[in-house]
């Protein structure tokens, strides 16, 4: 389909030798987090403050306010994710990953427990960090490669209030990712949406959303139920918004910015409560992290991220990747979800174990082979179990392929398409890795490896 853009800038890039490449992922150990980006061909390590801005943000971006109080920039924020969102309480943060921090400081103590559908990395470690539990309550549709269900990231409603009944009083809250990174980017239906807050009221819990692709989400509900089809997108948005007490946003996704996040919360007196601690990890409650440029950049975005042609290319580009790797016979999760493209190395590399890591070392293949770099969603992310200290065997071994927004062009995936089928022929070649240094937390980010 016609792109609902064009090009106004371009960055050159360069392709290595296979030799060069070789002995680049050496230096690097292994980990593809430490590559130059000169180095790599094709990027598709995160969809996460990677994509390219309008020239409507730009243009925001001149007239930043950088008043330390009482910013303009922070007021245009404020109100837009009021606008669009309907929380009228917004606390800003530098990214995702700051506003979780902050939250969780004062929403989490050792012992309580959060339940909801698969949170990602970041969020798992910081849950875990303040020593919260997470059940998992995710459907089972989720983890299963042959099934087409259309919204892999719902919750198992019969095992969340089985969850909620068991351990009333030690859950501080539930979340819900919205898309669901974990289990392949794949949506959340707002009925089952609707369900799981029906569920928290009934047993007097807090429902918060995890937004990061808050709009992806949108959109696969208005493709994928007829109910919706003629629903605009910004009113799914706020049906969907309208079950949750707050959420917590990677701007660097869905509201695509560079840089930026926020907290925003429907209750006063919870406000409250997190105001200091942003304060204190953050920033002052009108930047919090972010330059006023930033919040301008986020602010106009929020709006170019639900508008309903750009959605509908960027779930075709992803489709069409994912699709196409189908065709050939690598294994992915269908239906292809917003974001990335999920290939499910055990099954592409049936001789390398879970615990030799075989989706990282898909990585390392793909990049060796084609100078294209993607990230692993295994065994190796999941961690080791805080109590027993033993690797935690991820359900299933994934080698993400995520698409950067408004950056790649269809002879791009074409080009990553030809370098799948090399790798296909020559599988078998492809070894496992071990841990030569192991980061103690958050470990795929900085440990380094060796092949096997």
């Amino acid at each position: 389909m016609l792109p609902p853009y064009k090009t106004k800038m371009v960055e050159a890039v360069k392709t290595l030798t296979k030799k060069e490449r070789i002995r680049k992922i050496r230096k690097a150990g292994y980990n593809l987090f430490f590559l130059k980006s000169e180095d790599v061909a094709v990027d598709l390590l995160t969809d996460s403050g990677t994509g390219a801005m309008s020239q409507e943000q730009w243009a925001a971006l001149m007239r930043a306010d950088e008043s330390y109080a009482g910013s303009s920039s922070f007021l245009r924020l404020e109100k837009t994710i009021q606008k669009i969102l309907g929380f009228p309480f917004v606390i800003p943060a530098h990214q995702g990953r700051g506003a979780e921090s902050v939250f969780n400081k004062i929403l989490v103590k050792a012992g309580d427990i959060i339940t909801g559908n698969s949170p990602f990395d970041t969020t798992r470690a910081h849950i875990e960090n303040r020593g919260g539990k997470i059940i998992d309550c995710t459907c089972k549709d989720a983890f299963s490669s042959k099934n087409l269900f259309e919204f892999k990231g719902n919750v198992d409603l019969k095992k969340l209030e089985k969850t909620l009944k068991r351990y009333r009083n030690k859950i501080a809250y539930v979340l819900l990712t919205i898309t669901c990174n974990s289990v392949g980017g794949q949506p959340v239906s707002l009925e089952n949406i609707k369900a799981v807050s029906k569920l928290c009221r009934q047993y007097k819990t807090p429902l918060f959303f995890d937004i990061a692709r808050f709009a992806e989400n949108s959109y696969f509900i208005k493709e994928r139920k007829r109910k919706y089809k003629n629903w605009p997108i910004k009113e799914i948005v706020k049906e969907t918004m309208k079950c949750a007490d707050g959420v917590l946003m990677s701007a660097k996704k869905d509201a695509l910015a560079n840089m930026g996040g926020f907290i925003a919360v429907r209750n006063k007196e919870l406000y409250e409560k997190l105001a200091p601690q942003a304060i204190l990890m953050e920033g002052f409650l009108n930047y919090g992290g972010m330059s006023g440029r930033d919040m301008e950049t986020v602010a106009q975005g929020l709006y170019e991220g639900i508008d309903e042609n750009y959605l509908r290319y960027r779930t075709e580009q992803t489709k069409y990747l994912g699709e196409s790797l189908h065709a050939l016979g690598a294994p992915v999760i269908r239906p292809i979800g917003g974001h990335a493209v999920y290939v499910i190395a055990d099954k592409f590399l049936p001789h390398i174990a879970w615990d030799k890591f075989p989706a990282h070392a898909l990585a390392i293949a793909l990049y060796i082979e084609g100078g294209i770099r993607g990230v692993e969603i295994g065994s190796i992310m999941e961690g080791r179990d805080p109590q027993t200290g033993e690797n935690r065997k991820a359900r299933q071994e994934f080698l993400r392929l995520a698409i950067p927004r408004r950056v790649y062009t269809k002879e791009h995936l074409d080009y990553v398409i030809e370098i799948f089928k090399t790798l296909i022929n020559n599988k078998n070649k492809i070894r496992g890795v071990k841990f030569k240094y192991e980061s103690p937390i958050l470990r795929h980010f900085s440990s380094r490896f060796s092949l096997i």
